[in-house]
């Protein structure tokens, strides 16, 4: 997120620190909403409903890298190399969770 708001306002701009600030300040908007609904909802969420919104993110996240992110890298010549990072990551993703 912070290269998709920070290179496009450095390359804008020519200003490094614009770029960081507007990408900084993108950042704390997730932690500060995190917080309020935190506060708001705190009542109404439970392991089900924490459950429900896990699965509809993760289907969002899925979706993005199947529809936009591994097309993208494979039309710049990267093939081998986007099907490779996809297997890694879900390789290490079950991994990462014995060790918490």
């Amino acid at each position: 997120e912070g290269i998709a708001i920070a290179m496009p306002i450095y390359f804008a701009t020519k200003n490094k620190y614009k770029a960081i600030k507007y990408s900084f300040l993108s950042g704390m908007t997730e932690p500060l909403g995190a917080l309020i609904a935190c506060l708001c909802l705190k009542h109404f969420i439970n392991e089900l409903i924490l459950g429900i919104i896990f699965a509809i993110v993760c289907g969002i996240m899925i979706y993005i890298s199947l529809d936009e992110l591994i097309p993208s890298s494979r039309k710049y010549g990267y093939t081998k190399l986007s099907i490779a990072s996809v297997f890694l990551g879900i390789s290490i993703m079950p991994i990462t969770h014995l060790f918490i």
